[in-house]
């Protein structure tokens, strides 16, 4: 499913907007940065476009509001079946360890057809908050583990 509509949506209503960027290192997680409309984007080692990265311009994802995740498939409980990278797991980690204020709210773009019945749950799995495809919008009640 492809975000650029939504964050058109966003940009116009005034919010920031911001696109994940692949972080160097042994924790292979995610920084965010912020993005403009005509910003340029360049090519990271999977060939997925993200802005040029600017250290002092980068957001820790716990001071974002809200994260549109990408999935390959999810069921209804908020478990999601990434590409297999791990990178979202890791990057939102810390959420599992919190009780009271996890932000940001997870939400995973998909078809309805990406819906199956169950998915297997790891202990790194995070879970989503909410999945929105073209027919309907899943919310999903997070536990406490």
């Amino acid at each position: 499913m492809d975000p650029a509509p939504l964050m058109k949506l966003a940009m116009q209503a005034g919010m920031l907007t911001y696109l994940p960027v692949l972080r160097k290192g042994p924790a292979n997680g995610l920084w965010f940065t912020p993005y403009h409309n005509g910003d340029r984007l360049i090519s990271n080692r999977f060939g997925i476009p993200e802005p040029k990265r600017h250290h002092r311009r980068q957001v820790m994802p716990w001071a974002l509001d809200a994260v549109f995740v990408p999935l390959v498939a999810f069921d209804g409980t908020g478990n999601r079946l990434g590409m297999g990278g791990g990178y979202y797991d890791r990057t939102f980690a810390y959420q599992r360890q919190r009780k009271h204020w996890k932000g940001p709210k997870l939400i995973g773009l998909a078809h309805d057809f990406q819906c199956v019945d169950n998915l297997p749950n790891q202990p790194w799995d995070i879970p989503l908050d909410a999945v929105i495809t073209e027919a309907q919008i899943y919310t999903f009640q997070k536990t406490d583990d």
